[in-house]
């Protein structure tokens, strides 16, 4: 993927593109999406990569980036692959939130972000320059995680991830 990013209206609506460095150094508005696999009443998390330029060490959900041009559902399953290795069939954006964190003089996130899930029961194979581990969650489990340990978490997923869990459990299918 390039380096590109779209910048946005506070509507989500396309105003021009931007370098992801200047999007993240001068905080402007950018199109972004998480998504969030789960199944049985859990979550598939990462921990980002050590090495990336913020955030870097925190849960967050199973993929995250950046849409380029306007094909979100396509460049959101791209990039899960690339993360991940793996290959859903289809992706399902339950909302969209703006979030704004500055982590110093000089970083900053600004973004609309739109939120995908899919019910998925395959493997993984973390790319490690993105990921440093990647482990299944009870959600009951990280929704009190998260109360007790904020800090562990991106600012991102601490957002979204209640509504996530609230479609999760109205969702997910009956045990058999």
């Amino acid at each position: 993927m390039n380096n590109e990013l779209i910048a946005v209206d506070l509507a989500d609506k396309k105003i021009g593109i931007i370098s992801k460095e200047d999007a993240h150094k001068k905080g402007v508005l950018h199109r972004a999406f998480s998504i969030f696999l789960y199944h049985d009443g859990k979550m598939l998390l990462q921990q980002r990569a050590f090495g990336k330029y913020h955030s870097g060490g925190l849960w967050t959900n199973t993929c995250c980036s950046h849409p380029r041009e306007d094909n979100l559902i396509g460049d959101a399953k791209q990039r899960l692959y690339e993360e991940t290795g793996i290959a859903v069939t289809s992706l399902k954006e339950i909302f969209v939130f703006n979030y704004f964190t500055k982590f110093s003089d000089n970083m900053y996130e600004y973004e609309v972000d739109h939120v995908l899930v899919a019910d998925y029961t395959g493997s993984y194979k973390p790319n490690k320059q993105e990921i440093n581990r990647m482990k299944w969650v009870e959600v009951d489990w990280l929704a009190k995680d998260l109360v007790k340990n904020p800090q562990k978490y991106t600012s991102w997923f601490i957002i979204a991830v209640p509504r996530v869990i609230e479609y999760i459990k109205k969702h997910q299918k009956p045990v058999k």
